[in-house]
């Protein structure tokens, strides 16, 4: 009756932190959907990098720095590939490179934000879209232990 669940991964299962950690929220470490634009900017700003990478002169690891990880899920290729050259050559320094992924997750959260600001002003919408969620939701639950009664013989 109970399918096996079966894991989901994307791409990249776990995003790092604005602290080189796994993103969590008990790590206050997160970089959140409700974040205002320039919070996010303030929070990749502080965002560590690669640690052996003291001076802007001196060549860089990406695979070390979790900023590069951002580049990774935000940056099409071509950045990717752009920015991890010129961080192994010190052609770009941290500052910049978090630029540019702030400028790219901006860019990805603005049509969130957009919905999040429209559905804010119109709490109607919410309620239906709630509403409608539950109904479905109440389908499926009714249908299930229908299911499950008749596999235990109730």
């Amino acid at each position: 009756v109970f399918p096996e669940p079966k894991e989901h991964l994307t791409k990249f299962p776990k995003v790092i932190g604005t602290d080189g950690r796994k993103m969590s929220k008990s790590y206050h470490n997160t970089i959140n959907l409700s974040d205002t634009e320039p919070a996010v900017r303030q929070k990749l700003k502080t965002m560590v990098t690669d640690p052996a990478r003291v001076r802007r002169t001196d060549p860089g690891n990406p695979d070390l720095c979790p900023v590069y990880e951002f580049h990774k899920i935000y940056s099409p290729q071509g950045t990717q590939d752009q920015i991890n050259k010129d961080c192994r050559t010190a052609a770009i320094g941290c500052i910049d490179c978090k630029k540019l992924v702030a400028d790219r997750l901006v860019e990805q959260l603005t049509p969130i934000w957009d919905i999040r600001a429209k559905l804010t002003q119109d709490s109607s919408q919410v309620d239906e879209i709630v509403d409608a969620g539950s109904k479905r939701a109440a389908t499926v639950a009714k249908a299930t232990l229908q299911e499950v009664n008749e596999a235990m013989k109730i």
